[in-house]
């Protein structure tokens, strides 16, 4: 059961759900109305990357699922600037809302999620990425950082 919901977006719904909770019980916990305009701009900036990444993908006709061996190698467009486009976002969008939210908790959480990414998702992934690609992947993670 628990291997069914281990997929980025329920560990991103998980803290967001906490971020939910804290405004809901401890609300305008950064009151500044800057912070909320900046937020803004940062979940903009995760549904362009999310977008971006999603076309890439469609093109390329290769699986977005991250437990599947992908049938093709992207490295062009948004994944020219970071490997990782989809999980960035993903941190991305905890931050920008914690912030339009005045929520402390989705920016202490947000480094756990980095983490709970990087080690479930990302390592993997590239280990099948490896197998998979050999030299065009190993060329591929040496011009293109993980994250930014």
């Amino acid at each position: 059961m628990l291997r069914h919901l281990d997929y980025p977006p329920v560990w991103l719904l998980g803290a967001l759900a906490v971020v939910w909770g804290e405004t809901v019980v401890a609300p305008e916990m950064l009151p500044w109305p800057a912070l909320t305009i900046f937020g803004t701009g940062i979940v903009i900036l995760a549904i362009a990357l999310f977008a971006a990444a999603g076309v890439a993908f469609l093109r390329a006709r290769t699986t977005i699922i991250p437990h599947q061996m992908p049938q093709r190698l992207i490295t062009d467009g948004i994944f020219a600037l970071s490997r990782n486009p989809i999980y960035l976002a993903d941190v991305l969008l905890l931050v920008g809302l914690s912030l339009r939210g005045e929520a402390v908790s989705g920016l202490l959480l947000a480094p756990v999620l980095v983490w709970v990414l990087q080690r479930r998702f990302i390592e993997p992934e590239e280990k099948r990425l490896q197998e998979a690609f050999a030299d065009e992947a190993a060329a591929y993670f040496k011009r293109t950082r993980r994250w930014i």
